[in-house]
């Protein structure tokens, strides 16, 4: 008896280990329709003419926000560990963090050079 109910427990556990966890599809149907909208605002952004730092902040709003859906919910990061969450996602933002301190030392870089050197080459 112990070696059939010891069996029937190994089943349940291998059962549940490759059942997942399952999401409606209804989620998926809706961050499918949000991606839509916001594609779609983005051509609309190119379409009616927009032009100048209005135009790439918009554009860039939306695919930072096509790009968090897409990550949060099909590569299912939302439901992942927060130390996974911080591992995948972090050393992208502190990339971008770094990229902005360079830009913001450009200007004192190139204001010292053209100080030093002179403006012809």
């Amino acid at each position: 008896m112990s070696e059939t109910t010891a069996h029937g427990q190994s089943q349940t556990v291998h059962v549940q280990a490759h059942s997942g966890q399952q999401h409606p599809i209804r989620l998926y149907l809706f961050v499918w329709g949000l991606l839509f909208v916001l594609s779609a605002l983005s051509y609309m952004v190119d379409y009616l003419g927009i032009q100048g730092y209005l135009r790439w902040t918009l554009i860039l709003v939306f695919m930072m926000l096509k790009a968090g859906l897409i990550v949060a919910v099909f590569m299912h990061m939302a439901w992942e560990r927060l130390a996974l969450v911080y591992a995948i996602l972090l050393p992208p933002v502190l990339v971008l963090v770094f990229v902005a301190l360079m830009v913001s030392e450009s200007q004192y870089t190139i204001f010292t050079r053209l100080a030093f050197f002179g403006a012809t080459p």
